[in-house]
């Protein structure tokens, strides 16, 4: 372990090590409510848009953003939420996105299936001489699926007039478990900062189902694993990456992963490279 490296990515990623209960719960669901109001007027959008997958963390930036625009309204200002479902054909856990509409009440739902757009992209990609392995092509396609996914909320954001609104949190930032221009591509992030256990904790506190709340993630966008755990992707655990940001005892071996994958990803959470 680096006990520098690990200060730097703490500040970095600006983790609060007081959201430990329910009193402090509360108190961070107000300060991030108010967050997305202040975004909002002060951008003069008039909506949200958020793609809704079933897991804890667009569970949870859903109703807080549902939450938000409700507020505004009732102070006299033009808002709404609208959430989005964006499948691959069949998503196996629909049952779960639908639990989390039913949990988060989006003044608007909409469904883009984006199985056309995807599978029209990856058969028109020819290139002389190169026959990517079928472990590559995956890799490839999961990216355009994440990528297409973000490409249809902000179609709809411009037609609402709206702000897209991402999920990542400080878990999967210090992992760069997100796609570059997909799912890490947003307008605002107000799950920002908080680790996968505090997300859930604000999620408790916000009344979401138990079976959402402690749902074992999952990116689901490679064919060749499907449903693959998070956890086995990073190949260490969320309570290992939690108590690593927390400044927890965490094992070297676990530290090694993270610093390692921190480092390794630095591009994705930066503006592009410039000259200087």
């Amino acid at each position: 372990m680096n006990p520098v490296l690990r200060s730097e990515i703490q500040a970095a990623l600006a983790i609060d090590r007081g959201i430990i209960d329910e009193s402090s719960a509360k108190a961070e669901i107000t300060r991030r409510i108010e967050f997305i109001k202040g975004v909002l007027r002060k951008s003069g959008a008039k909506a949200l848009v958020l793609g809704i997958s079933g897991g804890v963390d667009s569970s949870t930036a859903g109703r807080l953003c549902q939450l938000a625009v409700s507020e505004m309204r009732d102070e006299g200002h033009a808002a709404k939420f609208v959430a989005v479902r964006l499948p691959y054909k069949t998503q196996a856990d629909e049952h779960d996105a639908q639990a989390a509409l039913g949990f988060i009440q989006p003044d608007m739902s909409t469904a883009v299936n984006i199985a056309d757009a995807v599978d029209g992209l990856m058969n028109s990609i020819q290139l002389e001489g190169i026959e990517p392995s079928p472990s590559l092509t995956d890799f490839a396609k999961g990216n355009v699926k994440a990528r297409t996914r973000m490409v249809a909320q902000y179609a709809i954001a411009n037609f609402v007039g709206g702000l897209v609104v991402g999920t990542d949190h400080a878990a999967e930032a210090v992992m760069g478990f997100f796609t570059k221009f997909g799912d890490g591509a947003c307008d605002l992030a107000p799950l920002s900062g908080l680790t996968k256990s505090q997300v859930r904790l604000l999620a408790q506190q916000l009344g979401a189902p138990e079976s959402l709340v402690h749902k074992a993630p999952t990116a689901d966008l490679e064919e060749l694993a499907p449903g693959k755990l998070d956890e086995v992707a990073y190949g260490c655990t969320y309570m290992d990456i939690d108590n690593y940001l927390l400044g927890k005892p965490v094992s070297d071996a676990a530290a090694e992963i993270i610093e390692a994958a921190y480092l390794k990803t630095a591009h994705k959470r930066e503006l592009p490279i410039i000259p200087t």
